[in-house]
């Protein structure tokens, strides 16, 4: 129970260039280093994520496509929804201990192609990106690269406040709230089957 407790208020960093991801869980020290690859199914069963990361440069094929979502000549962000199957796949490996892997927050830094600062648009896409994979909470960071001792999630939030607060202090849509009973039915269901 414990550890259901604890992975329901985790908190990724994720810094992201063009060729590489990197995303550390700031209470366990777990980290996720590789190339931003993910290879996706083409076909009849399209959409499907085969493999992500390094493992994803050798499963491309006839019926697998493998796309870098974060190259762009102008823009760090190019391929939303396999951006979103990619992250989807790096919490799934990053909370595998945990019954939801998906973060509470999220704290998202672009590392390259942000000169002048990102603009409103740029911010509001990764936020979305980072809440379709499964994020409760998404701060997208401006500011010196951070480690896991010294991110402060208080002072990351007061930086990225005016964008990154939509996420947190709005009221959660109705899928949301399905999500949550969803989740509630299956610790309800595991209980009783633990109980046998």
């Amino acid at each position: 129970m414990k550890d259901l407790i604890k992975g329901s208020d985790s908190t990724l960093y994720m810094q992201l260039w063009e060729k590489r991801i990197r995303v550390t869980d700031i209470d366990s020290g777990r980290i996720f280093d590789e190339a931003p690859l993910v290879a996706i199914r083409k076909g009849k069963r399209r959409g499907k994520r085969v493999a992500l990361g390094n493992r994803a440069s050798s499963a491309s094929s006839a019926e697998v496509e493998v796309i870098n979502p974060f190259s762009h000549p102008r823009s760090l962000l190019a391929h939303f929804k396999a951006a979103e199957l990619l992250l989807e796949g790096i919490f799934e490996k990053l909370g595998a201990e945990r019954v939801f892997s998906s973060p509470a927050n999220l704290v998202l830094q672009p590392m390259e192609k942000n000169q002048g600062g990102l603009t409103e648009v740029e911010v509001r896409a990764f936020q979305e990106l980072g809440l379709g994979a499964g994020a409760r909470r998404v701060y997208v960071y401006q500011g010196p690269e951070l480690t896991r001792h010294t991110l402060d999630l208080s002072k990351v939030r007061e930086a990225s406040a005016p964008v990154a607060a939509s996420g947190a202090g709005e009221p959660r849509s109705w899928t949301q709230w399905i999500w949550i009973a969803i989740w509630f039915i299956l610790i309800a269901v595991m209980t009783v089957f633990q109980q046998f």
